[in-house]
């Protein structure tokens, strides 16, 4: 979780999508592409693998899928679970660029 820590600790906003692999995973990683295009480098955008990560999962209690959890300056911002489209998200992280 070190690794996390140092992500979520970035000046930019950090927009993270955790997901289960088996999910419609291809139209969410459309979607994110979209968003990562538009924000550029103002923002990072990442997808963190529930199964994969399922330690950091739990320690954020993460339930549903997809949960999409805005960071900066390693606060959470902003968390929704379920699916969202790339306007919505580009405009929340835009909040806190």
């Amino acid at each position: 979780m070190t690794k996390f820590g140092e992500l979520i600790s970035a000046e930019e906003p950090v927009l993270i999508d955790f997901y289960f692999d088996w999910e419609d995973a291809d139209n969410n990683l459309d979607t994110l592409r979209d968003v990562a295009a538009a924000l550029g480098d103002k923002a990072k955008v990442i997808k963190i693998d529930i199964d994969k990560n399922e330690t950091l999962a739990n320690a954020l209690r993460i339930k549903g899928n997809p949960t999409f959890i805005i960071y900066k300056d390693g606060e959470m911002k902003w968390r929704q679970s379920g699916t969202q489209d790339a306007n919505t998200l580009i405009n929340l992280v835009q909040q806190y660029v």
